[in-house]
């Protein structure tokens, strides 16, 4: 009985050791995914910023002002 406890507890080990491992992957992929995410949203707000500076200008040049401003 104790060799058959002894083999269930080395099988029981090693699984454990493989889902320590598959974790630490897993966890390196998140904060990978973390990290791109943070950069895509940093890039998509500059993107908006850009669009709505050009929105803005385009705009200001096809509207003309009133001729009680000249």
């Amino acid at each position: 009985m104790d060799q058959n406890l002894a083999e269930r507890l080395t099988r029981i080990e090693s699984h454990f050791a493989h889902l320590e491992h598959l974790y630490e992957q897993l966890n390196q992929v998140i904060l990978e995914q973390g990290r791109q995410l943070a950069k895509l949203n940093s890039q998509q707000l500059r993107i908006s910023e850009t669009v709505e500076s050009i929105e803005r200008e385009r705009i200001k040049e096809t509207n003309p002002r009133p001729p009680h401003y000249q």
